[in-house]
């Protein structure tokens, strides 16, 4: 692993060009970087590239000149200074390994995708260490409250990026914060990570919920009794329980358990009328990391002997057909117990 040659040019490389690492790298071509944004799909690089827009995930919204999207890897990361991995929790590792080779040793790494990789249980930041060895504390992961389709648009978002290295975390801040986006910083990685994946599990309840048009009542519930959950994984594993009270945890939270934006909060919306998984998907389109981290978060809550009862529930729903009005039957059904003694 070399070190790039230092250049007036401020280069950033975003791998992949869905709509999140496109709305991502909107933003760092609006901070003056050229942008480097990959794809596998040719026929998109293309279309970005001639008619600057994303017409398959952000159709309609012209983005920066200084984006240029390319299928090589090795051309996207050559003396970038900054390499943002927004590929989905399940390609994570694959598109990590592709990236090794030809990332600098100088480059700063930061990953913007919530889920946990299903067959390990392990968190972004360490699949990123594995396939790229640098050590976990170089890396940085950005999260919060933040829906692409607004992101592009310049609508007031506030994210944080999360390093056990405040320099890096610094770096990341200063690359991506303008007076529309703006950062703050966290050294709570694990939190940060826990808090973004466990929400989308979330976010398809609420949307079961909504289907199953059960009201206001049950959705301030299902958030705040769902913010428990968040809170006992993440303490297990690690994380300081002020996160979960931050942009990460109850901000991400609130967005996309009522977002027209969120695609768990409409995928559990579909499932609430009995459509299949796997026809909602279809309908979709897009990869709905809710789905995979509701089975990443079931074995993770029996190896570190959590009870998390909601993510339980949908994992019933979602993979073993259980009716979605029986599952909420079966949450509200559950011995009494103690709210304060839950959540600690």
């Amino acid at each position: 692993m070399t070190k790039r040659n230092p250049s007036t040019t401020k280069i950033a490389a975003v791998l992949v060009a869905g709509s999140w690492g496109t709305a991502l790298a909107s933003v760092l071509a609006n901070n003056g970087y050229h942008v480097r944004l990959w794809t596998r799909n040719a026929e998109q690089a293309d279309d970005m590239n001639q008619n600057h827009v994303n017409s398959k995930f952000l159709p309609g919204v012209k983005l920066p000149e200084l984006i240029h999207a390319t299928t090589d890897m090795k051309h996207a990361l050559q003396d970038a200074e900054l390499a943002l991995f927004v590929a989905p929790s399940g390609a994570m590792r694959e598109v990590a390994r592709q990236a090794a080779p030809h990332l600098h040793s100088d480059t700063l790494v930061v990953h913007a995708t919530k889920g946990f990789e299903t067959d390990t249980l392990k968190r972004m930041t360490t699949v990123l260490s594995e396939e790229l060895n640098r050590p976990l504390e170089q890396l940085v992961v950005l999260s919060g409250p933040s829906h692409a389709e607004e992101v592009i648009l310049k609508q007031p978002t506030t994210v944080v990026v999360a390093s056990a290295d405040n320099q890096a975390a610094e770096q990341a801040q200063d690359a991506l914060m303008n007076t529309h986006f703006r950062v703050y910083t966290n050294v709570d990685v694990v939190g940060v990570e826990v808090a973004g994946a466990i929400k989308n599990i979330i976010a398809l309840g609420a949307g079961l919920s909504d289907g199953l048009q059960f009201g206001d009542n049950a959705k301030a519930a299902l958030l705040t009794r769902g913010l428990a959950e968040i809170g006992r994984l993440g303490a297990a594993m690690g994380a300081n329980p002020l996160t979960f009270a931050g942009l990460a945890g109850v901000g991400d939270l609130v967005v996309t358990c009522t977002s027209k934006h969120s695609r768990n909060w409409r995928a559990g919306y579909m499932l609430a009328d009995g459509t299949s998984l796997d026809e909602v998907l279809s309908r979709m389109g897009m990869v709905v990391e809710g789905v995979r981290t509701t089975r990443a978060a079931f074995d993770l809550a029996k190896q570190h002997n959590v009870e998390m009862p909601i993510t339980f529930q949908l994992y019933e729903v979602l993979f073993a057909n259980k009716a979605p009005r029986t599952a909420v039957e079966h949450l509200m059904g559950r011995l009494r117990t103690h709210e304060i003694e839950e959540i600690g």
